[in-house]
C-alpha cells in the first residue's frame, strides 16, 4: 500500500486511476525530470536521473493496477483463480506474491501477516484464498512470470 501511496502522490491522483489523466501526467513528468535537460555537473541531474526512472516505475505499476486494465486481463485472472492451484507464495511487509500452477504470478497489496499466517496454517489454501484474499485486495499481474517465461 506504501508503493501505491507514494505513485500516486507523484502521479498527483486522488480516487481511482483514470489511465487518459495518468498518460498526461506521465508525460509532464518525463518532460520536467528528463536528464537531457540538465547540464553535466549540475546537481540537479543525478536527481532527474532518480524521478525519471521513478517517473517511470510509477506509471508502469500504477497502470498495472488501473481499473481498465483489470477489466482487460479479468477473464484471464479469473480462470487463472478459479481453475488453478497455489504452486508457491511469498510476504513480505503487506505485499503477496502467489504463484499459480499456470505459471502466472500475482501480486496483492494490503495482506496483514494475520491473514497471510491464515492462509498457510488452512488445509484448503485455494478455498482460503477465494474467500479472503483475491477479490478482497487490489491486485496485480507480477512481471516475474513473463520474465521467466522469456528466458
Amino acid at each position: 500500500m506504501k508503493r501505491i501511496n507514494e505513485y500516486k502522490k507523484i502521479f498527483q491522483v486522488t480516487g481511482e486511476l483514470d489511465l487518459k489523466e495518468l498518460k498526461k501526467t506521465y508525460r509532464s513528468l518525463v518532460k520536467e525530470w528528463h536528464p537531457d535537460k540538465f547540464q553535466d555537473g549540475d546537481e540537479k541531474k543525478a536527481e532527474a536521473e532518480i524521478m525519471g526512472q521513478t517517473v517511470v516505475d510509477g506509471y508502469h505499476f500504477l497502470v498495472s493496477i488501473a481499473p481498465e486494465t483489470k477489466a482487460v486481463n479479468l477473464k484471464e485472472y479469473t480462470k487463472t483463480i478459479m481453475e488453478c492451484g497455489i504452486e508457491n507464495y511469498k510476504h513480505k511487509g503487506l505485499r503477496l506474491e502467489i504463484s499459480f500452477t499456470d505459471g502466472s504470478v500475482y501480486e496483492y497489496f494490503g495482506v496483514t501477516p494475520a491473514l497471510f499466517r491464515k492462509l498457510i496454517n488452512s488445509d484448503k489454501q485455494v478455498r482460503f484464498a477465494k474467500r479472503s484474499i483475491y477479490n478482497s485486495f487490489t491486485y496485480r499481474k507480477s512481471m516475474k512470470a513473463t520474465q521467466e517465461a522469456e528466458v
